[in-house]
């Protein structure tokens, strides 16, 4: 985790802003984004899948995850997405003089490890940082032509309505065209991307850099559990199984002397697990 000074995150702060202007992210990425939240992105992909489900389309999920996201993050290859993007050559200077000459070191019982350098990655911790992941990932949306691509930083999931074989296959296509991994030094953990079907029969098996994705029946995204029939059943019974441990907690390490003191702990520790994202835990389909 990276500190800074406040006159450096000030300065962060100015470069980000700057940034912002002409860095022209996609529409589908909704991670550390003014305006759009984790319930933006799982309101959005319910809102496509529900439309699907009504239109008598079956639903195919491929849920992505990168190797080490954040920490991957060429340093070289970055510099040539900002270049890309027509970012001002002053700033693009700036913005590698930052991410240069850093070093690390790991402590461990009051025990230093030697300094080593840091030659990947986005300074995590600082302002800049996960704008600078962002505009990275930004044209992998460009490489998806057959379907629909959400993501949320780092959290990334293609899905296609089916309604014949031949439509699994126009999925496997962009997941073929994901060569953009290799290209960038990006690469995917496949062994933790998924596969989900909903409501059809058709067994297209999907494959990620001559890999075969593992089929899942169930799947946490962005923090609630979808499952193969998108009903809300299976999320609000853990919901619910969670925010019991938590009271249990509360019970066994508070003295409750008032109504008010029981108003504040469930405030704080409570409502927050029965509350987030509810909105899209509620739109799924009922039976």
């Amino acid at each position: 985790m990276l500190l800074t000074s406040v006159p450096c995150k000030i300065m962060e702060a100015i470069i980000r802003d700057q940034l912002n202007d002409c860095a022209c992210l996609s529409t589908s990425q909704h991670g550390f984004i003014k305006g759009r939240l984790c319930a933006t992105n799982l309101l959005s992909a319910f809102e496509y899948w529900t439309n699907w489900l009504d239109q008598g389309y079956g639903v195919d999920l491929i849920y992505l995850d990168y190797r080490k996201a954040f920490d991957s993050v060429d340093h070289a290859k970055l510099i040539e997405k900002l270049q890309n993007c027509n970012v001002d050559s002053k700033l693009i200077k700036w913005i590698a003089a930052f991410l240069q000459n850093r070093k690390m070191t790991v402590i461990v019982k009051l025990e230093f490890s030697d300094w080593v350098a840091v030659l990947s990655g986005v300074p995590q911790g600082s302002v800049l940082g996960p704008l600078m992941f962002l505009i990275f990932v930004n044209d992998l949306s460009l490489w998806i032509r057959n379907s629909m691509i959400l993501m949320f930083a780092d959290d990334t999931k293609i899905t296609c309505k089916i309604l014949c074989d031949s439509d699994g296959l126009l999925l496997q296509q962009d997941l073929s065209l994901l060569e953009w991994s290799k290209y960038w030094h990006l690469d995917f953990n496949v062994d933790k991307c998924k596969a989900m079907r909903v409501s059809h029969c058709y067994q297209t098996e999907y494959k990620l850099n001559g890999n075969k994705l593992q089929e899942v029946e169930e799947e946490k995204d962005l923090g609630i559990t979808v499952t193969n029939n998108l009903k809300p059943s299976v999320y609000c019974a853990k919901t619910a199984a969670k925010a019991m441990q938590v009271l249990g907690v509360i019970k066994r390490n508070f003295v409750l002397n008032d109504e008010e003191d029981f108003r504040l702990l469930f405030n704080g520790f409570v409502r927050p697990h029965l509350e987030y994202c509810v909105s899209a835990s509620d739109g799924t389909i009922q039976p």
